[in-house]
């Protein structure tokens, strides 16, 4: 998934359209979860990209994502970038 998420609707508040795309996140990530894993892999992980738009994203933990979105609540910024990729991996023992 690559996706510009839009924040600035003069009907609508920033914070709700933060909650929209994090929603949208959500379903995206369930999504690829539920699909078919092959034999050798466990779970699906996600490398994740954020930033203000494609140029200048960043690599992010999928579970920092979310942290890295609600702080753009508090900037005056009119969109984000977010790119998602999920592929098959294996847990090591440890």
């Amino acid at each position: 998934m690559k996706k510009v998420f839009q924040i600035a609707d003069p009907k609508k508040k920033p914070a709700r359209m933060i909650e929209a795309a994090k929603s949208t996140i959500n379903k995206y990530v369930k999504r690829e979860r539920n699909k078919q894993l092959s034999p050798d892999a466990n779970f699906w992980d996600f490398r994740c990209k954020f930033g203000i738009d494609a140029d200048s994203a960043q690599k992010v933990h999928h579970k920092q994502l979310f942290s890295e979105i609600d702080k753009l609540n508090t900037e005056e910024v009119t969109s984000f970038y977010v790119e998602l990729t999920a592929f098959e991996a294996t847990r090591r023992k440890g």
